[in-house]
């Protein structure tokens, strides 16, 4: 019982952390809107660390790195490389390089998607037909077909019907919008 009552206090201190946390990324993500208006995929060789591409241009991950710098202080080219270093077998082979690059490897999904999970951020997906619990700073990613990796992060806002909006950058730049069952999802993260 005592245990039991322990873990429920530890899950309630938690909540208001990433209410916290979700909305400095939320906010720290809508700043985005209006400055990055172009969806811009060129490798570009960054500075180390705090490296980005141009701010008027980018891709969805670009968003989150952003949004993760500003809001939280958090910055992923970093934590990403220096993880990669350490566990690169852990992370996805799909592009053929034999060593981190601190260059490119934060800007794709599926590595965000190991790191996230190895760091603990990873929340269950429901079955099909369930209904995440979306809070505001998730971070959830999809599949838009045929077979591109994209990821979002959950807004603050809804849809009349009570839906969350994302924001996110899916081709003509950053923009809030409701997208967030337009493709199968393929996971959901919360900053911790």
């Amino acid at each position: 019982m005592a245990v039991m009552k322990t873990m429920v206090l530890l899950v309630l201190a938690l909540v208001p952390l990433h209410a916290e946390s979700g909305g400095k990324l939320v906010a720290a993500a809508r700043k985005q809107i209006g400055v990055t208006v172009s969806y811009d995929p060129a490798y570009v060789v960054l500075d180390y660390p705090n490296g980005d591409v141009p701010k008027d241009r980018g891709v969805c991950t670009d968003v989150v790195i952003r949004a993760a710098r500003a809001g939280l202080s958090a910055d992923l080219q970093k934590l990403v490389h220096e993880d990669m270093r350490g566990s690169f077998s852990a992370y996805p082979k799909q592009w053929g390089l034999t060593r981190p690059d601190r260059n490119i490897d934060h800007r794709r999904v599926p590595n965000l998607r190991a790191y996230f999970k190895r760091r603990g951020f990873e929340l269950s997906m429901p079955e099909a037909g369930g209904i995440p619990d979306f809070q505001p700073g998730d971070i959830v990613t999809c599949t838009v077909p045929p077979n591109l990796p994209h990821v979002m992060i959950v807004s603050d806002r809804k849809t009349a019907d009570g839906r969350p909006l994302v924001i996110h950058n899916i081709g003509g730049g950053a923009r809030e919008e409701d997208a967030l069952r337009s493709f199968p999802l393929t996971g959901h993260y919360r900053w911790k």
